[in-house]
């Protein structure tokens, strides 16, 4: 939960403008911000970690999160009546050590929507 309110935090000083959090669909798709970067619709997944012990946040997000994510992306643009606009998927990555300032990195374009999905 705290990384991602710096995510949001961290996302609006980069000039995203958000819109939704936490967006949960019947089908289970998930997206934990949903966000526009100008003219792009951007869903966004937020890991957050205590350090890099065990690899990189990203790394967490695997193919079977990507569906998640990919699912919960195709259920917002079905709620806005399937628009022609351009939409990626982002990564922002929170590392939160024991001492020290948080470190956030934004992953752009991190993952393509996942097969089988199409739009």
């Amino acid at each position: 939960m705290r990384g991602e309110k710096l995510a949001c935090r961290f996302l609006r000083n980069h000039g995203y403008k958000i819109l939704y959090r936490n967006f949960r669909d019947p089908t289970g798709g998930e997206i934990d911000i949903v966000c526009r970067d100008r003219e792009t619709l951007v869903f966004v997944e937020v890991k957050t970690r205590g350090g890099e012990d065990f690899g990189r946040p990203i790394e967490a997000v695997n193919r079977q999160k990507q569906l998640r994510v990919s699912k919960g992306g195709l259920a917002w643009l079905r709620l806005l009546d399937n628009p022609d606009l351009d939409f990626r998927f982002d990564v922002v990555e929170v590392l939160l050590p024991d001492e020290g300032d948080p470190r956030l990195e934004l992953i752009q374009n991190a993952f393509e929507l996942a097969q089988p999905y199409i739009y």
